[in-house]
């Protein structure tokens, strides 16, 4: 039996182990074979099984560490020093709040970040103590993406342990900002302009170890402010009336979207939080939502953006055209997040490899588009994949979010493989 049956065997896990799908490339599964049958890897394969009590020590500890978007900073020092503690030598936390770790290869050619983000969406005032019912584990972000952390982790350790060595220098990475109105302003940071190089990047989020997101799902998010002087709803009766002018922009933006919504690329639009006025029996001095928006299609999303812009503006005159001779209201559109749509083959090395590794372990993957770390990457021309965390999960972004270490190790060997792989295995 070959290594990953062994491995899946002893897990408990039957998987059929049929040929490759065939849109995989047949030198792409050899290569990954050739990685899987080399002593080093087998070494490492076998560690990340044998750590598993560390791992879950590990997601325990990060886990009861807050860090909602904007205040990750305790996470992310604790886990640079677990980088340090894997053996690297070379970590940091950059200016935007990245832990950073690199690990060099012989030739230092190319360059391969491994990545997962430390925050969820959680407020900081959130418990977040790890609580145990039977095999799960309950706590607001303990799959999504402590577990993340902890892959990424799982697979730095794997390749200490065997000394495995790889062509292309490795960025491990525990990146801020990807969750909400975090608008992926870690990865933003690695990739500026006048950045440090990234040839590849590998981004770990995400639970079925079948899954590879290929491509990204864009979003335009606006904070849309109507504005005006308000007064008593009976002294001041005539005013122009945010509320009123929020509303009307809401109906005329749901009236007009399926133009866009209804038909090719899907395509999305929510209005997620409204806010403002101060009593029953006044007229508001502000009104405000929150708009998330969402395609494939770069050009689909913005026209939805374009139709929301209409409705904003049509909204605020129409409101203005009704008041009884008083002044104006005024409209703010402030956009709070951009994540770019974007796509790449699947002919893609990275993408191949990802597909190759999971294969080689007996699972079939799930090819999908997503709104992940990736997006920005793939907008710019360079090869990104997001790939499973492993085990099992469920209730992301909720109280009651619990993992589940159903052949958890299995997820990490997958990344360890594909990251091989990619960074090229350059052992003796």
């Amino acid at each position: 039996m070959t290594l990953p049956g062994l491995l899946l065997a002893a897990s408990g896990m039957v998987l059929a182990q049929d040929a490759a799908p065939p849109e995989i490339d047949p030198a792409y599964t050899t290569e990954i074979a050739a990685i899987m049958d080399d002593a080093a890897v087998r070494t490492g394969m076998a560690h990340i099984v044998s750590i598993e009590p560390q791992s879950r020590r590990d997601l325990i500890e990060l886990t009861e560490i807050p860090a909602p978007p904007f205040g990750e900073q305790a996470r992310a020092e604790r886990f640079a020093e677990m980088l340090r503690e894997a053996g690297l030598t070379d970590v940091t936390i950059d200016a935007e709040g990245n832990a950073v770790g690199r690990r060099p290869g012989r030739s230092g050619d190319r360059v391969v970040a491994y990545a997962a983000h430390l925050d969820t969406v959680f407020p900081a005032e959130t418990d977040v103590t790890v609580r145990f019912d039977d095999e799960k584990m309950y706590a607001p972000g303990i799959g999504d993406n402590t577990r993340g952390l902890v892959t990424v982790l799982g697979v730095l350790r794997a390749m200490q342990h065997a000394g495995i060595e790889t062509d292309a220098d490795i960025l491990f990475i525990g990146n801020v900002g990807e969750e909400g109105l975090g608008d992926l302003r870690g990865v933003k940071y690695l990739f500026r302009d006048g950045a440090a190089r990234i040839d590849t990047f590998i981004a770990v989020d995400g639970g079925e170890s079948n899954r590879i997101v290929y491509g990204g799902v864009g979003s335009h998010r606006y904070r849309v402010t109507f504005r005006g002087p308000g007064g008593h709803s009976w002294g001041a009766y005539g005013l122009a009336n945010p509320h009123h002018a929020l509303g009307r922009a809401i109906q005329i933006f749901d009236e007009n979207a399926p133009s866009v919504t209804g038909s090719g690329e899907k395509t999305s639009h929510n209005v997620g939080r409204i806010g403002g006025g101060t009593s029953v029996n006044s007229i508001p001095f502000e009104s405000w939502m929150e708009i998330d928006m969402r395609s494939g299609s770069q050009a689909k999303l913005d026209d939805i953006d374009a139709v929301l812009q209409a409705a904003v503006e049509q909204a605020l005159q129409e409101e203005n055209a009704g008041r009884l001779d008083r002044p104006e209201l005024t409209v703010e559109v402030k956009r709070v997040g951009t994540r770019p749509a974007a796509m790449q083959p699947l002919t893609n090395p990275v993408v191949q490899r990802a597909m190759a590794a999971t294969t080689a372990f007996g699972i079939e993957p799930s090819l999908r588009i997503s709104s992940t770390d990736s997006n920005l990457p793939i907008s710019k021309g360079i090869p990104a994949v997001t790939m499973s965390r492993g085990g099992v999960s469920e209730g992301a972004h909720s109280p009651d979010e619990w993992w589940q270490n159903v052949d958890g190790h299995i997820g990490i060997q997958i990344g360890l493989v594909t990251l091989l792989a990619e960074a090229g295995l350059a052992n003796d």
